[in-house]
């Protein structure tokens, strides 16, 4: 090794979302600082210019080691836009992934499908694990540890205030991907959850459920509506129905394959029962028990929002409510009837009961029946 690579004359600063190298002129240290994604030279200043990203500034340690002079973090000042706004453009041009990165995504993508997972669940995935694989480059695969993921979510899920929820898929996802692919350092069962916020359900009435119900004049969307309604399902669950689901006989419907790969069988009142069949004889579905304009297609999820936009507009309803609504209303209504919560569970399909019981938190009729200490002062 030459005298000028054992001298400490590598100075860093970190300026807002960048990193600035002064380095003596060396071919080695080019090419290495060319690898860095959108890394540039400035004329002006003789130093190298690299994004701010916790890995890049581990990466020039490692590489510069005992050469580093200082490392040195420099207010930036920003004029007109923030040093947030700045880092997000950072963050928005991540490299692409490399063929051997593609063909791992796909590997694990091809891996999901076998094993059947729904189409949105491989979407999300996907997407999440394709993006982390894309904020850790250039690092390798096999080299990906704990610390990597951390540094994901602080540096780049969180300033992009992505929620919650999607934070836990690319946790799940990370999960699920590294136990697939072989030769990783990563200990998956040791990643972090993100805490995830305690909201409560969205809830509607009865009486706004009814509402929602009368106010369609079109019997396919009422009847679907109302299913979801009477039967807890999740949209998913509703439009992969099949006229053959319905044993009008033992009055069950059957779902197959609901979330978590999990078949259940939900009772049906003979009131559903009648609404079926008054659809089926006008509408006689080829395959799909809901099916799109054309026979056989099933019906989309795009539309089936679209039917209950109308209604809610058609009742005057100016609530956010969403499909899922439906579903919660359904459970929060049978546990102020009485219902036990461990039916409530096998009937919505939740793997945990600790699931089922949020909803012990917002129903009405036990709030109301609760008295207030006050009630028992003489004043």
């Amino acid at each position: 090794m030459s005298s000028l690579q054992n001298s400490k004359n590598i100075n860093i600063s970190i300026i807002g979302n960048k990193i600035t190298i002064q380095v003596p002129k060396s071919t080695a240290d080019i090419q290495f600082l060319r690898t860095f994604k959108y890394s540039r030279w400035d004329n002006i200043e003789y130093k190298w210019i690299i994004p701010n990203r916790d890995q890049n500034l581990t990466l020039l340690k490692y590489y510069f080691k005992d050469r580093i002079n200082q490392i040195v973090e420099v207010p930036a000042i920003i004029i007109g836009k923030s040093i947030q706004e700045q880092a997000y453009k950072v963050i928005e041009e991540l490299p692409e992934l490399d063929q051997a990165r593609q063909k791992e995504v796909e590997t694990f993508k091809l891996w999901m499908e076998h094993k059947r997972y729904s189409s949105s669940t491989i979407a999300t995935y996907i997407n999440a694990i394709s993006t982390f694989l894309r904020f850790i480059m250039p690092k390798k695969t096999e080299e990906i540890n704990n610390d990597d993921m951390i540094l994901f979510v602080n540096q780049y899920m969180i300033p992009k205030k992505l929620s919650f929820s999607y934070q836990n898929q690319a946790v799940n996802a990370a999960r699920l991907f590294f136990k697939t692919i072989l030769g990783t350092k990563m200990i998956t069962e040791q990643i972090e959850r993100p805490r995830n916020e305690h909201k409560l359900p969205n809830i509607l009435s009865k009486e706004e459920v009814l509402m929602i119900l009368k106010v369609s004049k079109n019997l396919k969307h009422k009847t679907m509506l109302s299913l979801i309604y009477a039967c807890g399902l999740r949209r998913s669950e509703l439009i992969n129905l099949k006229p053959e689901h319905i044993n009008s006989e033992r009055h069950l419907l059957i779902i197959i394959n609901g979330k978590g790969k999990k078949d259940r069988v939900i009772p049906i009142s003979d009131k559903v029962i009648e609404m079926l069949r008054d659809y089926y004889k006008i509408y006689r579905p080829k395959v799909w028990l809901f099916e799109g304009q054309i026979a056989g297609e099933q019906y989309s999820e795009t539309s089936l929002q679209k039917v209950l936009k109308n209604s809610l507009v058609g009742a005057k309803i100016n609530k956010p409510v969403t499909l899922h609504w439906l579903r919660h209303s359904y459970a929060t209504h049978l546990l102020e009837a009485g219902t036990d919560l461990r039916y409530i569970q096998e009937l919505l399909g939740h793997k945990s009961s600790k699931t089922t019981e949020i909803y012990t938190h917002v129903t009405e009729s036990s709030l109301l029946k609760v008295k207030s200490p006050f009630e028992d002062l003489a004043i």
